[in-house]
C-alpha cells in the first residue's frame, strides 16, 4: 500500500514540476527532486507510524542493533523503490521522445538520499513520540520545515533535499553539487539513526559511528556552503529553423520553433529598413545581459505552454521603445507596438489617440513601414506627437478673419527635419515657405475641401515611400 500511494503521488508532484515543452534530462531529474515535496512527508508519516506501533510493541524491553535499525531499514527500501518506480515511469515517457543535455545520476542519488532523511525523521519522531497523532504530526511537521529551508535564503535551500524551481535550461545541473549535497544527506541521516539506535541499544560502537556519521555530515555541509553557484549560463548548441528568417532556442525546445518563427516573422518584416531591423532570433536567459552581433535579436521563452510565441513576442516589441510617463506620447506609443504585434489598434483615453489610430489605420502596410522607417527614433524615444499621425494645430489669425490651420514641421529620424516630398501626401499637390503654412499648387484638384485620390487608387501608391497627407 505504502509502495502504491507513494508511487502515484511521485507521478503527480513530478509531473506538475516539470517544465512544459522541454525536452531535457536535466529537467526529468528536477522534476524527480521536485516529487519529494510531497512523497517526503507522506514517508515520513508512514515511518512515524510504524514506529509508533513498534514502540508500542516492544515495551520495555532491551533490543539488540540490528533488532533496533531492521524495521526502519526495512521502510527505507520500501520507500526506496517507490522513488525508484517513479524515475523509470518519467525515464519511458522521456525515451520515447528525443533529449537533449545529459542524465545525472549524481541527481537521482540526491534524490533518494533526501527521501531517506523524510524517512528517518519520521520514524525518530514516532518513537520518541508514540502518540495517534503523531505520524500528522511527522508529516505535516516535515512539509514546512523542508519548504521553509528550499524557499528560504541560499544558504538554507543547500541544506534541503531540493533545487532551485523553475528549472532553467541555459544555466544546467551541476554534478559537483549534487555530489555534496548527498554527503551531506547521507551524513545527517545516518547520525539521526545511529544516534537514535545508541540511545535505544546503549552500545557505545553504535555512539561511535553516529559521530562518524556527524563528521561526514559536516564534510558535506562545508562543501556546499564553500561552493560557488554558477553565475554565468552554459554553452549550448542551438536547434535553428531558417526560414524565412532564423530562429535558434535551446536544442530542449526545438519543438516551438514553428511557433516562434511564425510569431517573429510578421515583426521582421514590419521593421525591415528601420534600425530595429533583425534576421536572427536567439533565446537567452533573462539574467544575460551581453551585447548582440547587428540583426540579431535576443528573446525570452521560458517553457512552451499555450501562447508562449505571443508572449515572447509581446514582451519583445515592448521593449523596443522607452516608456512614456506623459499620457500623450503613451497613447501613441501604444498604437505603433499594437501594429507591430499584430493587435487592433488601440483607440486611446484622449480623443487626438482615436483619431491618430483612425489615421494610422488607414495607410496600408508599405506605407506604415515607411512611416516607422521615417519616425523610428521618435517611436523608441517616446517623443511621438500628434503631428507625426496626421494632427494639426492652429495658429492665431488677423483680426476679422478666422483660424487658419497648419501641419507642424516634421521630424525624422533622430529629431531631423523631413521634407513634405518624403513625409506626407503626394509632393506635387502641397509646398510649404520655410517655416510657413502649407499650400496647395494651382493644379491639384479638390472637392468639398479636401483631396481627391489619386487615380487608381486611395490616397498615395503603394510603390511610394509617403505616407498619408494631414487632413486639411
Amino acid at each position: 500500500m505504502a509502495v502504491a500511494v507513494l508511487l502515484v503521488l511521485g507521478v503527480v508532484a513530478a509531473w506538475s514540476v516539470l517544465v512544459p515543452g522541454v525536452s531535457a534530462w536535466e529537467n526529468i531529474i528536477v522534476a524527480v527532486i521536485g516529487s519529494l515535496r510531497l512523497t517526503g512527508p507522506v514517508a515520513a508519516a508512514f515511518a512515524a507510524w510504524v514506529a509508533v506501533r513498534r514502540r508500542r510493541g516492544v515495551g520495555k524491553r532491551s533490543l539488540t542493533t540490528w533488532q533496533a535499525v531492521r524495521a526502519p531499514l526495512a521502510i527505507l527500501v520500501v520507500t526506496g523503490g517507490a522513488f525508484t518506480a517513479t524515475v523509470m515511469v518519467l525515464a519511458v515517457r522521456s525515451m520515447l521522445t528525443e533529449q537533449a543535455g545529459r542524465l545525472l545520476p549524481s541527481g537521482l542519488v540526491m534524490g533518494a538520499a533526501g527521501l531517506a532523511l523524510y524517512v528517518v525523521i519520521g520514524w525518530v519522531t514516532g518513537w520518541l513520540l508514540p502518540w495517534t497523532i503523531t505520524p500528522a504530526l511527522a508529516g505535516l511537521g516535515c512539509y514546512g520545515l523542508f519548504t521553509a529551508l528550499s524557499q528560504g535564503p541560499t544558504w538554507a535551500d543547500r541544506l534541503a533535499p531540493a533545487t532551485r524551481e523553475p528549472y532553467d535550461p541555459f544555466q544546467g545541473l551541476s554534478a559537483a553539487a549534487f555530489t555534496d549535497q548527498t554527503l551531506w544527506l547521507v551524513g545527517i541521516s545516518a547520525a539521526l539513526l545511529l544516534g537514535w539506535a545508541a540511545v535505544v541499544t546503549r552500545q557505545a560502537l553504535v555512539l561511535a559511528a553516529a559521530l562518524l556519521a556527524v563528521l561526514a555530515a559536516g564534510t558535506g555541509m562545508a562543501r556546499l556552503f564553500s561552493e560557488q553557484r554558477p553565475v554565468s549560463a552554459q554553452r549550448v548548441v542551438y536547434s535553428c529553423q531558417e526560414w524565412p528568417i532564423m530562429v535558434c532556442v535551446h536544442p530542449g525546445m526545438h519543438a516551438g520553433l514553428p511557433e516562434l518563427g511564425s510569431a517573429f516573422v510578421k515583426i521582421a518584416s514590419r521593421l525591415a529598413g528601420t534600425p530595429g531591423e533583425f534576421s536572427r532570433v536567439e533565446q537567452h536567459p533573462r539574467r544575460d545581459q551581453g551585447t548582440l552581433a547587428p540583426g540579431v535579436i535576443g528573446i525570452h521563452v521560458d517553457d512552451l505552454s499555450a501562447g508562449f510565441a505571443e508572449r515572447a513576442a509581446d514582451e519583445f516589441v515592448d521593449g523596443l521603445a522607452e516608456r512614456c510617463d506623459a499620457t500623450p506620447a503613451a497613447g501613441y506609443r501604444d498604437i505603433v507596438a499594437a501594429w507591430l504585434r499584430g493587435e487592433p489598434l488601440p483607440g486611446g483615453p484622449l480623443p487626438e489617440h482615436q483619431y491618430a489610430a483612425a489615421w494610422f489605420s488607414g495607410l496600408t502596410e508599405t506605407q506604415r513601414r515607411d512611416w516607422l522607417r521615417l519616425y523610428y527614433g521618435d517611436f523608441t524615444g517616446c517623443r511621438l506627437q500628434s503631428s507625426h499621425f496626421g494632427g494639426q494645430t492652429g495658429q492665431a489669425s488677423p483680426a476679422g478673419q478666422g483660424p487658419q490651420y497648419h501641419t507642424p514641421p516634421g521630424q525624422g529620424v533622430g529629431g531631423r527635419y523631413a521634407p513634405p516630398e518624403q513625409r506626407v501626401g503626394d509632393a506635387s499637390a502641397w509646398s510649404r515657405p520655410r517655416g510657413g503654412p502649407l499650400h496647395r499648387s494651382p493644379g491639384a484638384r479638390s472637392r468639398g475641401g479636401t483631396r481627391e485620390p489619386a487615380a487608381g487608387g486611395r490616397g498615395p501608391s503603394a510603390g511610394s515611400r509617403a505616407v498619408l497627407p494631414p487632413r486639411s
